[in-house]
This record gives structure tokens, C-alpha cells and sequence, in this order.
């Protein structure tokens, strides 16, 4: 069988929900694939006007984007920038925070409980052992610090995509690390609003040889076929170099967009999606089932079947995650951003251009 079964898990696990602002629905399904490695993270009352959602496609094992659905949106809402209002900063912070909090002994346990079989049965042993004593629990929170045995933890070879959308009045913030990909559809017209991050591109391939990688075959060091990532630990070990300049880092690609009484829904996917259609071919997908489907979600759980491979091998094959996020009602056009340029219709990407331009050169 290799890495696919030999026969698809086509079972899905979908949700809807919704505040006065938006609605949502979204679907994964383990497919071909021997493991469910995507996870994903939902959540329309971030705080009383902010909504996030965001999926996370794993590689090398599902303990990274667990750890991440788990944690980076909570992360984002414990950061200093987020209470003044930096949704950006706060956001580009909680990226990198998420390889900080993977490393030693807390980090390990952690990834042990969202891991495998194995590692959740050698997580709950050491959590038996080395767990905090009864009122220490609020100050190792703050502090996400443990002794123990694996103190020395260098983080996970694993690693992660992250795609996240944060809503806030009018204003939406995407936030990219790897090829997972984030759509908007204005007038019905798919706009790439991340750009997937893949070895071939100039400034990645730049970032990649200069911290003393290489690329061979479009993979990063010959194994990872894709830039940026939470984890991967082992290709961030540059220690003459910040976290940003890293063979691989996780530092997110930003777009701030001012939306519009235009803007009828977002899609988030991983590229178990993007993989088998284009942006603009999801977008028309959605635009013709959204109004005969029951439910966000259903037009969701549809469209993966519509991309599912009906042999073994090849595109249609991976996990697939979905989330479509649909707009209630019209928005005041404001353009409102701090650390990132706001973007206008003329000035976001159609589907199969590049992406937005890379903000750290």
C-alpha cells in the first residue's frame, strides 16, 4: 500500500456555525492517505467582535498541526499586541511562538498527548510523573516551563502549514505559512489572498541557500516540498541566524484587507484541495452549490468528494480540510491597517498569479 490505503476513508467530520456577522461550514476527510494529518481551528467568537479560523496540513505526522489548532489562537489572544489592537503583530508573533512552545520538556509531553498512539501512551506515563504539583498549574501556564526528562527537547521533526483568517469589523488579516491557501471571492471573482510557499520561489529560494541550505528535485534539502512551516525543527538550527532566516522558518506571509459589501465568502483549504482545482474553479464550485446545498459545511463535504481520486495515486489522493466562511451582510469599505498595506480590489491577485509581495524584503 505505501503511503495510501487501498481503499479511501471518504468519512468526513464537518461543522457549521455562525455569529450576526458570518457563517461557516467546514469538512476534512482522510482520503487516501494512511493518516489524518490535517487539523483545522474555528472559531466565530474569538472575542465579542473577532472571528478566527484556520487549517493546518501536517507533514511527518499530525502532532504539529494538532499543537496548532490546540494552541495558536490562543496565542493570538494572549499577545500584548492583541489588546491594543495590533491583530498583526499579535498574529505574527503567535507563528513564531508555536516552535518556541515545541521545544523541552513541556513541549514534548505536549506533542506526545495530540501525537500517535505511542507517543499519547509515553505522554500520559510522563504526565503521571511529571506533572505540576496542585496549584502550580496557573504560574507554569505563563511561564511553559518543566523539568523532566526531555528538558533538552530541540522541538519536533514534524512540522505544519498554517493558514489562518482573523475577522474583525471590516477588516481581515490572513496570515500563511506554507501551501495551504486562503480565497477570497468578490463578485465572484477568486482572489489568492496568501501565497503558497514553495522552494523554486526568488526570496525563498534566496532564504534557503544563504542559511546554507539547498533544493534538490523542488525540496528543501531534498525531503520538505515546501518554504515555511511550524516545526521542522531541524531545518531551523542556523544559530548565527534569527527564526526569520532560517532554511525554513515559520514566519507568516500578512495581508490586511479592508472588505466590502462585494466580498461574499473566504475559503481556507490545504492543498489536498488546491492540488486537484484552482481558485477560481472553488469559488465557482461553492457559487453554484451554495444556494441548493442545506449547509455551508454540505457544499464543503461535496466539493471533497468532487476532488477525490477515484484510484490510488497521484492528485485527489491527500487528507483534505475545507473552511468556507460566508459574509451576512454588506461591509463599509474602511481601510484600516497598522504593520500591513490594506488591499484593495485592483490591488489583490487573481487565481494563478504569484501571491502578494513578500513583506520582509
Amino acid at each position: 500500500m505505501g503511503v495510501y490505503l487501498s481503499t479511501p476513508k471518504t468519512d468526513k467530520y464537518s461543522a457549521d456555525g455562525e455569529n450576526d456577522r458570518l457563517r461557516y461550514g467546514l469538512a476534512s476527510m482522510q482520503g487516501w492517505r494512511t493518516a489524518m494529518e490535517d487539523a483545522h481551528a474555528a472559531l466565530p467568537h474569538l472575542d465579542e467582535c473577532t472571528s478566527f479560523f484556520g487549517v493546518y496540513d501536517g507533514h511527518g505526522g499530525k502532532a504539529v498541526s494538532k499543537f496548532c489548532a490546540k494552541h495558536l489562537h490562543l496565542q493570538v489572544l494572549k499577545n500584548e499586541a492583541y489588546s491594543s489592537g495590533d491583530l498583526a503583530t499579535s498574529v505574527l508573533k503567535s507563528f513564531f511562538r508555536m516552535d518556541e512552545m515545541m521545544k523541552g520538556q513541556r513541549g514534548w509531553r505536549e506533542l506526545a498527548e495530540v501525537g500517535d498512539k505511542g507517543q499519547k501512551f509515553a505522554g500520559m506515563l510522563e504526565d503521571m510523573i511529571w506533572s505540576p504539583k496542585h496549584g502550580d498549574s496557573d504560574k507554569l501556564e505563563d511561564s511553559w516551563t518543566e523539568e523532566g526528562p526531555h528538558s533538552n527537547f530541540p522541538g519536533p521533526t514534524s512540522g505544519s502549514t498554517a493558514c489562518v483568517a482573523i475577522i474583525r469589523n471590516d477588516q481581515l488579516i490572513v496570515a500563511n505559512a506554507g501551501d495551504s491557501r486562503c480565497v477570497i471571492s468578490r463578485k465572484g471573482q477568486a482572489y489568492d489572498l496568501s501565497r503558497d510557499h514553495k522552494p523554486e520561489l526568488d526570496s525563498e529560494k534566496e532564504r534557503i541557500l544563504n542559511a546554507g541550505g539547498f533544493i534538490v528535485a523542488g525540496r528543501v534539502n531534498g525531503s520538505l516540498n515546501l518554504s515555511r512551516a511550524i516545526g521542522d525543527m531541524e531545518l531551523k538550527q542556523n544559530e548565527l541566524l534569527p527564526a526569520n532566516r532560517q532554511i525554513v522558518t515559520a514566519e507568516p506571509e500578512l495581508n490586511t484587507v479592508a472588505l466590502s459589501e462585494d466580498d461574499e465568502f473566504i475559503i481556507l483549504a490545504c492543498d489536498g484541495i488546491w492540488d486537484c482545482m484552482s481558485s477560481q474553479e472553488v469559488v465557482d464550485f461553492v457559487h453554484k452549490h451554495m444556494n441548493t446545498e442545506g449547509s455551508p459545511s454540505a457544499v464543503c463535504k461535496k466539493l471533497l468528494d468532487c476532488c477525490l481520486a477515484p484510484v490510488s495515486g497521484g492528485d485527489g489522493c491527500d487528507n483534505m480540510t475545507m473552511i468556507l466562511v460566508q459574509f451576512k451582510k454588506p461591509s463599509k469599505s474602511t481601510a484600516t491597517s497598522s504593520a500591513n498595506q490594506s488591499v484593495s480590489p485592483g490591488e489583490m491577485r487573481p487565481n494563478e498569479l504569484d501571491g502578494p509581495s513578500d513583506p520582509l524584503k
